[in-house]
């Protein structure tokens, strides 16, 4: 193997060409920033968190990999990552965890030590929720909260504190995470009902819609609730209608339970995310 291929092997372990997770996580954490900062936060704090947001995704994709390296084999979805396919081997990838983890913590550590010790907390979720899907069917409730530590973590780095309102992000987040990790795990159900792999999407079975239903119902309400505690105007509650209407088209998507419209559905969801920071910014930044 050339070194140009496993370069372009690593960077599929890390699902560079897939930057929907990244985003994904990217957007509560400068949801987060924006509203501990009330408008543009620090600079090299916004730095600092979009590349270790980068870099601890990209490292969970690798603990993920490894964790589930003996059963991606038998799943449509991920029968050609790069450690079933062998062209990453188990060492390699360990080593590029863990240059990916303590890049992160030289990142962290530029912030202040309320922040650093909050990582800790980031990593052992980080590492953790591979292993949940084994058992429990709630693998999603896990990964939706270390998708949601960058939140408390972002406040910590903005204002040395944690205020209370900034749980209402976390339990928002949270509730979003599992929504549509749901509806990534529906594209798996059949090949993870045969290899024994828990899911949400398998311990709701055909009460899947409703259940997502319920919760981006409550992720709605969560969100509410942050516009109530940090004050957030028009702009911001007018983004939420908008989420609500994406939130509706998502269920036409998986009415079926079909693969394709789910994977398009859990795709779709950036937009949620990128719909509730919009209404943020432009509540700090224009105003009611």
């Amino acid at each position: 193997m050339t070194s140009v291929s496993k370069a372009q092997a690593l960077l599929q372990l890390i699902r560079f060409d897939k930057p929907i997770g990244t985003l994904l996580l990217l957007w509560p954490t400068l949801w987060a920033l924006w509203l501990a900062a009330a408008g543009l936060p620090d600079l090299d704090l916004l730095l600092i968190f979009c590349l270790g947001t980068f870099l601890m995704r990209s490292a969970g994709c690798i603990i993920n990999d490894l964790a589930d390296r003996h059963w991606d084999g038998g799943v449509q979805r991920t029968e050609q990552r790069p450690l079933v396919t062998g062209t990453v081997s188990v060492l390699e990838a360990r080593i590029f965890f863990a240059v990916l983890c303590l890049a992160a913590f030289a990142l962290v550590l530029l912030t202040n030590t309320f922040t650093v010790m909050l990582s800790f907390v980031a990593v052992a979720l980080t590492a953790t929720y591979p292993f949940m899907k084994r058992y429990t069917h709630w693998p999603q409730l896990v990964l939706g909260a270390a998708f949601s530590w960058g939140i408390p973590m972002a406040f910590a780095a903005q204002l040395g504190q944690l205020p209370a309102a900034l749980w209402w992000v976390f339990a928002a987040n949270l509730l979003w995470t599992i929504v549509f990790d749901t509806q990534y795990a529906m594209v798996d159900r059949d090949d993870d009902l045969k290899l024994g792999i828990k899911s949400t999407a398998v311990l709701f079975g055909r009460y899947d819609r409703a259940f997502i239903a319920l919760f981006q119902a409550a992720c709605l309400g969560c969100l509410v609730m942050v516009g109530r505690g940090f004050d957030l105007g028009g702009y911001y509650y007018a983004a939420l209608l908008l989420v609500a209407a994406v939130f509706i088209y998502h269920q036409r998507l998986i009415y079926s339970q079909e693969r394709a419209p789910c994977f398009k559905a859990f795709l779709h969801n950036t937009w949620v995310g990128a719909l509730i920071f919009a209404g943020i910014a432009l509540h700090f930044a224009v105003g009611q």
